[in-house]
């Protein structure tokens, strides 16, 4: 009998034991090492659109991401000047009513500098293969970004200001948490949150879209811009902006596209690659929402739609280095296209199929500062 109430205390110690030490483990555990599992944002990829995405294997799309980067992209605090009253956000050159472009021309950075070259708009960038910017010197948004940040042409700042003014932001310490795991504050973390939500800046929406699903028809005139735009015999398009259907309407190549026959190399892509067949040569952008994306070429040289239809027509300038698919071009006769105004109409009336309305309206992607 003895030896049974014997064996039942030290069951009970021994179980007892082992619960405190249990206890004991739980509350030593600090709150960093529990498993951070962000929710993971889908980029739902359009009809007729590419499968591939270009998403860095180290920023992964989340929505706790994107939603800081959203905000991020709207913050004046970012700009080098903000505390004298001279903010600067993403948004200040990149409007949503302009397709995520200007509406002007070149920027005009917080230090009153100039940018060397006209805004590229934000369209799209997920399907770009790693070659931003007017020469394609940059291999990735996140790295143009933290580029922005330090350029005297644009936010004119530096880390310890970005920081320090991020910082200071009662909001910020917990949406970084969300999206990275810890309250930590980073220009790297900056970086990557803001380039998350540029990557959700989709234009797929437009009338010429809607004629790929089937859900629209263009008009004749606007059907005839489309074959003078996707036919050699036409206005020959297609060669720099994509095939038959191509909704991206860039190749995301770099050409010399026959603009001037003197050439500063100092930021054209020739300064990257140092090929002489890139002096001269630029970016070609896409056509999404060209009606909105003025002023046109990487120095904003023409303010309107017509100006560029009539550069392609009659405007071409010969030199060695014109891309060779400018088929248009050729000493002393060929100038360009040599469009009649019936055509220049159409061509005209089919590149305006390419505004999405939809896109430039997005709430989702709007100021959330001002967003009710």
């Amino acid at each position: 009998m003895n030896l049974q109430k014997l064996l039942k205390s030290w069951f009970l110690f021994i179980s007892i034991g082992a619960l405190l030490g249990t206890l004991s483990c739980k509350d030593d555990t600090p709150d960093d090492t529990i498993e951070f599992e962000p929710t993971p944002y889908t980029i739902v990829i359009p009809k007729n659109f590419p499968t591939q995405l270009n998403i860095p294997a180290d920023n992964p799309m989340t929505v706790e991401g994107v939603e800081l980067g959203r905000y991020l992209y709207y913050d004046s605090r970012l700009s080098g000047k903000a505390d004298e009253g001279m903010p600067m956000t993403c948004a200040t050159c990149h409007l949503q009513q302009y397709a995520f472009e200007n509406g002007t021309g070149k920027g005009i950075g917080t230090t009153g500098a100039e940018t060397h070259h006209v805004m590229l708009p934000h369209i799209n960038l997920a399907w770009n293969p790693g070659v931003y910017g007017w020469n394609g010197g940059t291999p990735s948004i996140e790295d143009d970004v933290k580029a922005v940040i330090y350029d005297p042409a644009e936010f004119a700042s530096t880390n310890e200001k970005v920081l320090a003014a991020i910082k200071s932001v009662p909001m910020y310490p917990p949406l970084f948490k969300a999206a990275f795991g810890t309250e930590e504050i980073t220009i790297d973390r900056i970086a990557k949150a803001i380039a998350q939500f540029i990557r959700t800046q989709i234009s797929s929406n437009s009338k010429f879209d809607k004629v790929l699903r089937n859900e629209a028809s263009f008009s004749t005139s606007e059907g005839n811009g489309y074959v003078l735009f996707a036919t050699e015999e036409g206005a020959d398009c297609f060669h720099c902006h994509g095939e038959l259907g191509n909704p991206l309407m860039t190749t995301h190549g770099f050409y010399n596209n026959a603009k001037d026959s003197v050439f500063d190399t100092s930021h054209d892509r020739f300064s990257v690659s140092g090929k002489s067949s890139d002096i001269g040569a630029y970016k070609v952008t896409t056509l999404r929402n060209i009606e909105l994306t003025g002023p046109y070429m990487h120095d904003g040289r023409f303010q309107t739609l017509d100006e560029v239809i009539n550069f392609y027509s009659e405007g071409l300038v010969y030199s060695q280095y014109a891309h060779p698919l400018m088929h248009k071009l050729g000493p002393p006769w060929e100038v360009g296209a040599l469009l009649n105004p019936q055509e220049k109409a159409d061509l005209k009336a089919f590149l305006l199929t390419l505004t999405d309305t939809v896109f430039i309206n997005d709430p989702k992607l709007s100021n959330p500062f001002t967003t009710k």
